[in-house]
């Protein structure tokens, strides 16, 4: 047999597979998309809302309002960055929706805090000493509640539950009054008498929040707690002794 013959029955060398990728043991991009959709929190469309609201309020709380992006909330929540767009539209959107979120939380404790009180003095520090108390546990959420500038009073949510907020403080003040007041028409002296409700209580409760209230308690007597000091507040006399001659 000749030469020739011999090259042609030889056999050929097997090809080598083609890399899917450069380095080694890095799967193919395909792959990789199937691996990072699957590392996202599979949501149902409407739970994934109401993770994205609460996945916000995290980072409120924690970060502060500084720290509050889309980008950051996308992040806690574990989906992806267009997220929070797609469900709220823009930052403002998400802000709202969560100061909506804040004011339902904050009118469900001041419905419940008249729940234990025995006497008609406890239940008029009730409602009082849960908003400061609610303040105080979600700090973050109590601050965007009242930073009109970010929000967005439009969307219908906000917009009913700032409104049951308003009513229930209206329906505690003529409680107080010993008449019923329409949130939608007030007297002079009923809107008196609102403001000045939540003038105190709000003053109160942004100088707690602020640490502006060391000072004063740190002047009275020993152990002396700021609830203590609000109940005397709210049940001082509104004038004091009148001047001298």
């Amino acid at each position: 047999m000749g030469k020739s013959e011999i090259r042609t029955e030889s056999p050929r060398r097997a090809r080598t597979p083609r890399k899917t990728s450069s380095a080694a043991g890095t799967p193919p991009r395909s792959a990789r998309r199937i691996s990072s959709v699957k590392t996202e929190a599979p949501y149902h469309h409407g739970a994934l809302r109401e993770a994205l609201l609460q996945a916000a309020e995290r980072v409120l709380e924690r970060d502060g309002l500084a720290g509050l992006t889309l980008r950051a909330v996308a992040r806690e929540a574990g989906v992806s960055h267009a997220a929070p767009t797609h469900h709220f539209g823009d930052l403002t959107g998400l802000l709202s929706e969560l100061a909506a979120v804040g004011f339902r939380q904050f009118n469900a404790a001041m419905a419940s805090s008249c729940d234990t009180a025995t006497t008609p003095l406890e239940r008029a520090l009730a409602r009082p000493k849960a908003y400061v108390a609610y303040a105080q546990a979600h700090p973050g959420m109590y601050g965007i509640m009242f930073r009109t500038e970010r929000l967005d009073y439009s969307r219908p949510s906000l917009h009913e539950a700032a409104e049951a907020s308003f009513a229930g403080l209206a329906n505690a003040v003529g409680m107080m009054r010993q008449e019923q007041i329409s949130g939608d028409a007030l007297t002079l002296n009923q809107g008196a008498a609102i403001a000045r409700a939540w003038s105190m209580v709000h003053g109160f409760t942004t100088l707690l929040l602020d640490g502006r209230l060391s000072d004063i308690l740190g002047r009275l007597p020993e152990g002396t707690t700021a609830e203590r000091l609000l109940e005397a507040m709210l049940t001082a006399p509104i004038t004091g002794k009148p001047p001298g001659p």
